[in-house]
């Protein structure tokens, strides 16, 4: 294990970008076989390969960019490492981005899965304010830590890591139809 972690670390030093996007897009498709047989209880012959391969791109191609460049962006508009701080990233990490990150997933989500654009709203309209209540239920004190503790560059790492639940939920959420 301290040979995988130290291979990360190298490569997160060498790559930082792309090992944060593989590592989300990865993480998210954990989510979603996570989803399908510990939540949906699909089992293997029923494991629908196609929607976690759609949830893995939307790790790669949003997850891990958006967030990843997020926390660039943040660290620069709330400067430092002091607890006020940490406290300050969480408050403008939540009550600005989650929310528009949140709607931006499912609306994506519900796109890959061929919605129209108006059954995406009503989708949208639906599930929303439940998965922003869960989110403010987990997240808050997840991103106070990991903005206290977490160097920038793991900082999506970690989150992935927590999110892997999170993640569960969130495909879970994002194809119940």
């Amino acid at each position: 294990m301290a040979g995988l972690w130290r291979s990360y670390k190298g490569l997160m030093a060498k790559h930082p970008w792309t090992v944060q996007i593989v590592t989300a897009g990865s993480l998210v498709g954990v989510g979603d076989v996570v989803a399908q047989q510990l939540i949906e209880r699909r089992g293997l012959a029923r494991h629908n390969v196609q929607r976690t391969a759609k949830m893995m791109s939307i790790g790669f191609f949003f997850v891990g960019p958006v967030i990843g460049g997020w926390y660039n962006v943040l660290d620069r508009l709330v400067v430092g490492g002091t607890k006020t701080s940490a406290l300050k990233k969480m408050l403008v990490d939540q009550l600005g981005f989650a929310p528009c990150f949140l709607a931006s997933f499912l609306w994506i989500s519900g796109a890959l899965n061929g919605l129209t654009v108006e059954e995406n709203t009503n989708k949208l309209k639906r599930d929303y304010m439940d998965a922003l209540i869960s989110n403010y239920a987990l997240w808050p004190t997840v991103q106070i830590a990991n903005f206290y503790f977490t160097p920038l560059h793991y900082r999506l790492a970690v989150v992935q890591i927590v999110a892997i639940g999170w993640n569960s939920y969130l495909t879970w959420k994002a194809n119940k139809m």
